[in-house]
């Protein structure tokens, strides 16, 4: 998809009523943003305000950047995962630096192309991906539900109440804000022994400042935060890439997934130069703006800004907000995530298709690393796919007496993994004076299927046996001519 500047134009103003519809759908994301981006700063263990910084900026940038209009992204949950363990093991300014990192890695994805991979990502490794996260995000709000006293309980279950029952009688206003809002009063003016976002960490007095981590610039330094960069750029294209496949769908519209990836990178360079986190594509908040009626930039831009004007003004409320809230709220996320049809899935779908989302949530739960488990996936979908190929190759043996030929009828697709069982079925000591091998319904892939038909070929030869290569198509005589001349030489 090029570049057109009169459609880049329309995806900012496309009239007073689609501006309104932005203008409003972006406010109201941003609402829905303030609970769970404080939520995932919690997870990551950073300060609210780092992943509040990250969130507006790089909803401001993306918003230029991106590819995909009405798209929300910010400070999100995969990411924060990741993340974790760096900030645990090596602190903020590394976290910062890997934030960099990551944003040029997608600078790169984006330019090379490289989007074009998520076509490798099959359905139950989306799937595993999704379900894997969700158990994730569940997890990590476990120690905060641990040696608590029942009032903790008693503010979540309540929390829980309100987010699931509030949307059945208005959905004016998001039910996560609502269960701030109702669980901050309560805890103001019934005092009881609970943790609040202020113990968590600062929250923005300010706007950001542009500054560079504070990380010694040497290989030491790079050691540590490239595998950690590399899986956040991963795990963030993955969920972005995934949530613009969810507005396509919704809104019935394209967008240039490259774009986006370049967009991303670019986002996240200046989170981390303006002391944010790295983030990607949320997909909960960009349902909601789209729901709400938002369909263009102008609303991902609002969505940014409006998150900054409405969190320093009332930083000392926020500070108040009991984390049981933001637990609840998780618990929420965390159930909405979780692909449960799948579960049904597993009985109906095939058993390949069942262990490779199996498979994917396995390694992601055991390791927390969100890209192994769908490195993982992808492994094993290309090892089920390429053996059930396999089995549908097939060589049929005739023989012609009239001409004393062996023919050979070569069905199917010849390619690495099914090279050596092709090779097998040729009698290379055949007692008919020539052998012809029929290539007509048959594909050869690569060079082991031509180097396997070149051995194949070579020693009947060698033991006095006529061989004729019969019926390829263009691109396998392509192949054979520039890797297996010996083939066709008669």
């Amino acid at each position: 998809m090029t570049f057109s500047f009169s459609r880049y134009r329309g995806q900012w103003y496309a009239g007073p009523a689609a501006a309104r519809g932005d203008v409003l759908a972006g406010m109201v994301g941003t609402f829905a943003l303030i609970p769970e981006v404080i939520a995932f700063s919690f997870v990551a263990g950073i300060d609210p305000e780092v992943g509040l910084f990250a969130s507006f900026v790089i909803g401001i940038v993306i918003a230029f950047t991106g590819g995909r209009p009405a798209m929300i992204s910010g400070a999100a949950g995969s990411v924060a995962l990741v993340a974790a363990a760096l900030v645990h093991a090596h602190g903020l300014p590394y976290l910062l630096a890997a934030t960099l990192l990551a944003g040029l890695f997608q600078v790169g994805f984006g330019l090379a192309k490289l989007d074009v991979l998520m076509r490798f990502v099959s359905r139950s490794v989306r799937t595993g991906f999704v379900n894997a996260l969700a158990i994730l995000i569940f997890s990590a709000q476990v120690p905060q539900m641990l040696g608590v006293s029942w009032h903790t309980y008693a503010m979540i279950a309540l929390g829980l109440a309100i987010i699931y029952l509030v949307p059945r009688v208005t959905k004016a206003i998001p039910s996560p804000l609502i269960c701030i809002v109702v669980l901050t009063a309560i805890s103001i003016w019934v005092p009881m022994p609970l943790r609040t976002v202020a113990d968590l960490g600062r929250l923005p007095a300010s706007l950001p400042h542009l500054g560079w981590p504070g990380v010694p610039l040497d290989w030491a330094t790079l050691a540590i935060v490239a595998p950690y960069a590399l899986a956040m750029a991963a795990v963030g294209l993955l969920e972005s890439m995934m949530t613009a496949s969810v507005v396509d769908e919704l809104t019935e519209t394209t967008s240039p997934k490259a774009q986006e990836c370049t967009g991303l990178g670019l986002a996240n360079i200046a989170a981390g130069l303006f002391g944010g986190i790295a983030g990607c594509g949320m997909i909960g908040q960009t349902v909601g703006n789209v729901r709400y009626g938002g369909r263009g930039r102008l609303s991902t831009l609002v969505a940014g800004v409006f998150l900054l004007v409405v969190m320093v003004p009332l930083r000392h409320w926020v500070a108040q907000v009991p984390v049981a809230a933001l637990v609840a709220i998780m618990i929420m996320v965390s159930a909405s995530t979780f692909a449960w049809g799948s579960l049904r899935d597993l009985g109906r779908h095939p058993k390949v298709s069942g262990a490779v989302m199996l498979a994917t949530v396995a390694v992601t739960v055991a390791t927390h690393d969100l890209a192994a488990g769908v490195g993982v996936g992808v492994l094993l979908s290309g090892v089920f796919f390429a053996f059930k190929v396999t089995r549908m190759m097939d060589v049929a043996i005739g023989y012609d007496a009239a001409g004393d030929t062996r023919i050979y009828t070569v069905t199917g697709q010849v390619f690495f993994a099914s090279a050596e069982i092709f090779a097998d079925r040729f009698d290379l000591r055949d007692s008919a004076r020539a052998v012809r091998i029929d290539l007509r319904a048959a594909h050869l892939w690569d060079i082991t299927a031509v180097g396997a038909l070149e051995d194949v070929v070579a020693a009947m030869r060698r033991h006095g046996i006529v061989v004729e290569v019969v019926g390829m198509n263009e691109a396998s005589a392509i192949l054979v001519d520039r890797h297996a001349p010996l083939v066709t030489a008669g």
